[in-house]
This record gives structure tokens, C-alpha cells and sequence, in this order.
């Protein structure tokens, strides 16, 4: 159970604090508090719940949110650099204007979040797709029985990548179908997720429905990975 925290312990518990201490906050619930303008740097928010919280232009620089949920929260101008944010789940919060210089937002959840003015920079991990958003490049993906799938993404295949190392695109052409250790290869294979998709060697694939909003990982689309030995992890 998350131990529940008012404002008032809360800003009891930062007053307190000794210079440069750090400040473990991890599993709490905040609920239904304005938080704006709180300077809130280098606590560890880790599996944490912030419900109906305003953080708008609070200083969260350096925290760690690591699986937090902030789902319709307001983070408005918030800072969060060099935060880390490992699984936070941002999905319809307002993050207009936030600042995740140096943050780590590794499979993230940003569905339906405002982003409009949020400010990035070369430190930030996994807000910028990572695969080539132009030109052909070789895919992977495990179809049912672990048989792994080589694809070739055409130049004119649209492609999305969200916060983390999947890819969806709309379409691919199939050049080998193998087992992962290279000793069998298959002239068909179809999807875990849907059994009537199929894959064929030497066949072109097309996504019937394809989710043209990146930050909808589990969206319509081709799911694949640049490395084949993260698409064999994928399935563990």
C-alpha cells in the first residue's frame, strides 16, 4: 500500500532536509495537491502515484520516477533534467513547455500527453526515434515458434518509434525466415499477435491499420527492431 502524503508533511520533510541530503520518497501517494513552483530536486520518486498533482513549474531536476504514475497530472513548464524516468506513466498529462534536458525516458508512457514546447537536447535518451526516418534499412521480429523474421523497410515505408527500441512500420518485404540459431530456415511464419498475419519469403507485408501516433506503442503497424538479437530478448 502507498503511504499517502499531504502538502504539509511534505513540505515538513523538504525543510528538514540537510544540505545535499538525498530525499527517498519512493512508493508514496500524492494526491489532489498543487505542487507548482515546489522545488523538488534529487528526491527519489520511484513507484510513486501522483494523482490530480499540479507540478506546473516545479523543480524536479536530478529525480528519480522510475515506474511513477503522473497519468493527468499537470507538468506544465515543469524541469526535469537529468531525471530519471525509467516507465514513468505521463499518458494525458498536460506537458506543455516541460523542460527533459538530460533526462532518461525509457519506455515512458506519453500517449495522449500535451507536449507542445517541451525542450529536449542531444543528453536526452529515448525521446528522438532512434531508427532512420528516411532511406531502407533492415528489420527483425520473432514470429509464433520463435522463428525469426528478416525484413527489408523500404525508403517509402513510414515508420514511428516511441520511447522505446520497437519500431512500427506499414510495410516490409520479407527476405529470410530462420531459427535463432541459424540451423533451419522457413518459407512462412505468422504473427503471435494475430495468427491470420502472415509472413512469406520474398513477400511484401502491409499493415491494414497503421497508428500514425508514435507515442501508441502497442499501435496498428508492423512491430520490429533494428537488432535481431533485441527482437530474440523481446520474447525473453
Amino acid at each position: 500500500m502507498l503511504r499517502k502524503i499531504s502538502a504539509e508533511e511534505l513540505e515538513r520533510i523538504i525543510s528538514e532536509r540537510k544540505e545535499g541530503e538525498p530525499l527517498d520518497l519512493s512508493g508514496c501517494l500524492f494526491e489532489d495537491l498543487d505542487l507548482s513552483g515546489w522545488d523538488l530536486r534529487q528526491i527519489n520518486f520511484d513507484k510513486s502515484d501522483f494523482r490530480n498533482v499540479r507540478l506546473n513549474g516545479a523543480d524536479l531536476s536530478g529525480c528519480s520516477a522510475s515506474n511513477a504514475f503522473f497519468q493527468g497530472s499537470s507538468l506544465r513548464g515543469t524541469i526535469l533534467q537529468d531525471a530519471f524516468l525509467h516507465s514513468a506513466d505521463f499518458r494525458y498529462c498536460d506537458m506543455t513547455g516541460a523542460d527533459i534536458s538530460g533526462a532518461d525516458i525509457f519506455a515512458a508512457a506519453l500517449h495522449g500527453a500535451a507536449l507542445r514546447g517541451v525542450t529536449a537536447d542531444e543528453r536526452t535518451k529515448f525521446y528522438e526515434p532512434r531508427c532512420p526516418m528516411s532511406g531502407a534499412f533492415i528489420g527483425w521480429k520473432v514470429c509464433f515458434g520463435r522463428r525469426i523474421v528478416q525484413l527489408l523497410i523500404p525508403a517509402d515505408a513510414r515508420r514511428l518509434q516511441g520511447t522505446t527500441y520497437e519500431i512500427r512500420v506499414d510495410k516490409a518485404k520479407v527476405l529470410s525466415i530462420r531459427t535463432g540459431d541459424y540451423s533451419q530456415s522457413f518459407t512462412e511464419a505468422h504473427s503471435y499477435v494475430d495468427e491470420n498475419f502472415w509472413y512469406r519469403t520474398g513477400e511484401w507485408v502491409r499493415a491494414e491499420s497503421y497508428e500514425t501516433d508514435r507515442f501508441t506503442e502497442s499501435g496498428g503497424g508492423i512491430h520490429i527492431w533494428m537488432d535481431r538479437e533485441a527482437a530474440i530478448a523481446y520474447l525473453g
